[in-house]
C-alpha cells in the first residue's frame, strides 16, 4: 500500500502466534466455548476461507469479534483482510503438527454430542390422533 507521499506502508495486519507458540491449554480453552466451536466446525465443514460476517452466530458483532480474536490468539485460525472483509481460515496443518489428532478428535466429539442431543429430543406429539 502506498500513501500520498509515495512511501510504502503496511496494510492492515493481524497478530498470530507462530506455529511453535501454539499451546494445548490455549487451544482447549478456546474450543471449550460453544460459539467458538461452532466457528471452527463451520470452517472445518469445507469452507476454507470465510468472511466473519458469513457466520450466522447467535451473538452481537462485538461479541463475535471477541470470539474470533480468542481463536486467532490461540493459533486455531488465521485471519487476514481481503478488501474490507476479514477472512478466517483454520490453521489445520499447524495444529496437526503441534497436536496430532486433537482438532479432529474435538470436532468428532462435537458431532457425536450434536447427534445425541438431536436423538434425545422427543418427537412432537400428534395431539392424540
Amino acid at each position: 500500500m502506498v500513501d500520498t507521499a509515495g512511501t510504502r506502508r503496511p496494510g492492515r495486519r493481524l497478530e498470530h502466534p507462530h506455529a511453535r507458540e501454539i499451546r494445548v491449554d490455549a487451544v482447549l480453552h478456546a474450543l471449550a466455548d460453544p460459539v467458538r466451536l461452532r466457528i471452527v466446525r463451520d470452517l472445518a465443514d469445507g469452507h476454507e476461507d470465510m468472511a466473519c460476517i458469513a457466520f450466522a452466530l447467535p451473538v452481537s458483532k462485538s461479541t463475535s469479534t471477541h470470539h474470533f480474536r480468542v481463536l486467532r490468539e490461540a493459533g486455531i485460525i488465521r485471519q487476514y483482510y481481503e478488501g474490507t472483509s476479514r477472512m478466517s481460515r483454520l490453521r489445520t496443518e499447524d495444529l496437526e503438527t503441534r497436536m496430532p489428532g486433537l482438532l479432529g478428535a474435538v470436532l468428532n466429539a462435537a458431532l457425536l454430542a450434536e447427534r445425541e442431543d438431536e436423538a434425545a429430543v422427543p418427537a412432537p406429539s400428534d395431539g392424540g390422533r
